[in-house]
């Protein structure tokens, strides 16, 4: 049995890269508690990334420490010494990248110099496309494992039926307004869009955090000009407490479109929720969004958008409909995901003896 220390083991991504049935020759170890807890199942930042914490432990034993999230909590140096003391104690380092650019910040450089050591350190890279893969192979000249982005949605859920309506919802979510996101610029394209298609129209959710003040996420700028949406026809506007997963897994099946206004950005758990629901996906592209599923791209970057092109987008979506993936056809995803990561895990631990 292979002991992996995973960063986080919480994360839904992390849980549904283990097999459906339980059954596996892995052993995912719990997240150990930060320092400070301030909100309930929290793991960040990462103790397993602390070598000297590392170094003071006698009860946490692993074969395996696999990254995922988290690292931007400790600088270059700091991360070296962690694979200094992974490298000492014969402990494998497994790397997923996820985010070849953090979406939670728009200068990269430092996001670059913290991956220039972990993929150079890892034992083995995993990554979601072939794209984001050769970018990889170009960097660093690492090969890099491209395994798919699991199920988001639970499987049980994605059995439910899809609400029936004869409208034609166009979904804009600014959530907190994240860095990356810029829901602002690409509203007007998206209600150009709208206003040729049949029954359509345009939602526009904002998070409360942005009008909180005590909130990090506050916004009141930005969040003031979405808010003027609401005067324009066919145009819902709501404002509400961030969604917890059932929540989410409603509103996705409320849209018919999800339009994701990205700067920058590499993949996106989102998109796969939106695909396991049945819900068509626009996208910037700026990522390999288009290369982890079949979307309706539009020209966007950090210096760029084709208004147009978004427009045509949002058309293309409403004749080319995204069906909801077959739950059956997640869970045998699923065993495949689970299996390369135990042939992984187990290759690079025998290397390792």
């Amino acid at each position: 049995m292979i002991r992996v220390a995973s960063v986080p083991s919480s994360h839904v991504y992390v849980q549904h890269l283990q097999p459906v049935d339980g059954h596996r020759p892995i052993t995912l170890l719990p997240d150990p508690a930060p320092a400070r807890v301030d909100v309930p199942g929290q793991w960040w930042p990462p103790r397993l990334l602390d070598a000297q914490w590392l170094a003071e432990q006698t009860d946490v034993r692993f074969d395996v420490l696999h990254v995922h999230f988290g690292f931007e909590s400790f600088d270059p140096e700091e991360l070296a010494r962690t694979v200094e003391h992974l490298r000492i104690h014969r402990q494998p380092l497994v790397l997923t990248v996820h985010d070849l650019h953090n979406p939670h910040v728009v200068d990269n450089s430092e996001h670059v110099r913290q991956l220039d050591v972990l993929v150079r350190g890892a034992a083995a890279v995993i990554t979601l496309t072939e794209g984001a893969a050769a970018s990889i192979r170009e960097r660093w000249g690492v090969t890099a494992v491209v395994v798919p982005h699991p199920h988001v949605v639970p499987l049980e859920r994605m059995k439910c039926d899809r609400p029936q309506s004869d409208s034609f919802v166009i979904g804009v979510h600014a959530k907190n307004l994240r860095p990356n996101m810029d829901p602002l610029a690409v509203m007007d394209a998206v209600i150009e869009g709208a206003r040729s298609l049949p029954n359509a129209t345009v939602r526009l959710d904002i998070d409360e955090d942005v009008f909180e003040s005590s909130s990090h996420w506050y916004n009141p700028t930005v969040g003031a000009k979405l808010l003027d949406y609401n005067t324009f026809p066919g145009v819902d506007v709501r404002v509400h407490e961030r969604f917890d997963d059932r929540a989410l897994w409603d509103y996705l099946t409320e849209i018919d479109v999800s339009v994701l206004p990205y700067r920058f950005g590499t993949h996106s758990g989102w998109l796969e929720a939106c695909r396991d629901l049945g819900t068509s996906v626009v996208a910037s592209d700026c990522g390999f969004y288009a290369d982890q599923a079949p979307v309706h791209s539009f020209p966007m970057g950090i210096d760029y958008f084709d208004a147009d092109g978004l427009v045509a987008a949002v058309r293309a979506s409403h004749n080319d409909r995204t069906t909801a993936l077959d739950p059956g056809v997640r869970a045998t995803q699923r065993r495949t995901i689970a299996d390369t990561h135990a042939a992984i895990y187990s290759a690079v631990t025998e290397e390792r003896r």
